[in-house]
């Protein structure tokens, strides 16, 4: 009876309706938004993780294994194997660091650029046709919101 009741309390706060109804409109967006990437993906042959991984190494120069392995939050292994399917497709190059030669260096190589710009592009007028159905005000106030949803997002 304690958990019937405590059922009916939480059906009937407004708040977590609200909560219910946003955790529904996220899961579709999401799965709309990754329905739509995975299409984009699929002519490069590239995993959501290959692409992330990707888009990461477009905005640095090189990074080591283990550097890729934190920001993905794999093992060194786990990394090891991303990168390799991303280097036989010819996406990202390794090497060896000068002053040690056990510390592998990744970096993204000019092909692999063009496909993170291409998908980049590809979401970009995705999110444009959306924004369409927005007022002006409505969406500075969703780039707003999302902006506190991302900066919250990163500190964790």
């Amino acid at each position: 009876m304690g958990v019937a009741h405590a059922r009916s309390t939480n059906d009937t706060d407004p708040a977590r309706a609200d909560v219910e109804q946003l955790a529904h409109i996220v899961m579709e967006m999401q799965r709309c938004f990754m329905l739509r990437l995975s299409k984009e993906l699929a002519p490069g042959h590239v995993s959501f993780p290959q692409y992330f991984l990707l888009t990461y190494l477009d905005h640095m120069e090189v990074l080591t294994m283990s550097a890729i392995a934190q920001k993905m939050g794999h093992t060194t292994a786990a990394a090891s194997g991303l990168v390799a399917r991303l280097q036989n497709l010819g996406y990202v190059m390794r090497s060896h660091a000068a002053d040690d030669r056990r510390k592998v260096m990744v970096c993204i190589t000019e092909r692999g650029s063009a496909l993170v710009r291409r998908i980049r592009e590809e979401m970009i007028c995705n999110l444009m046709k959306i924004m369409a159905h927005l007022s002006p005000g409505e969406q500075k106030s969703w780039l707003q919101i999302y902006s506190k949803i991302y900066d919250y997002c990163q500190k964790k």
